[in-house]
């Protein structure tokens, strides 16, 4: 496998790498994610000490900050990495462009594979009794992870493609 630079436009005629801004944890379900400072993932279990590793098909989640930035404009709420419960906060990645069944590398070592594109948000959902919405029905990318390692915020994420 090699590695391709997932870019996105910056407005400015300028090409920006997509980085990992934040990792986020929590230990029980339906509850906001709290930022760490690096995160042990390992392979197809999870991010260690997140209520979500060891799903089959869910393992980490992950948002970009343009979407989380759309929703504080559209309702007027401040919104944080891990608010969404996701498990990854990206900077730069066009998620529309990410579909199932592509591989992307975050850091040196993580390789996670998009196993699923949304998901039925929960009855007693935290953020969309914050917001009155969720995005991650639409949004949010759910990955298997397919090579384990530790990852930490400003790591870069690229797009892995099988070598012929």
């Amino acid at each position: 496998m090699k590695n391709r630079e997932v870019k996105v436009e910056t407005g400015k005629d300028k090409r920006e790498r997509a980085k990992l801004l934040s990792i986020n944890t929590s230990e029980e379900k339906g509850e906001i994610k709290t930022p760490v400072p690096r995160a042990l993932v390992m392979e197809d279990y999870g991010i260690e000490g997140d209520v979500h590793a060891g799903a089959p098909e869910k393992q980490v989640s992950l948002l970009d900050k343009s979407e989380i930035e759309e929703m504080e404009e559209r309702t007027g709420v401040d919104l944080n990495p891990g608010d969404f419960a996701e498990n990854l906060t990206s900077q730069g990645l066009d998620l529309d462009s990410v579909p199932v069944g592509t591989k992307i590398s975050v850091g040196d070592d993580v390789k996670l594979e998009v196993s699923q594109i949304g998901k039925t948000c929960h009855d007693d959902c935290v953020v969309k009794d914050k917001t009155g919405e969720c995005i991650m029905p639409k949004k949010g990318l759910f990955f298997r992870v397919m090579q384990g390692g530790v990852i930490s915020p400003g790591d870069e994420i690229e797009l892995v493609e099988e070598e012929d």
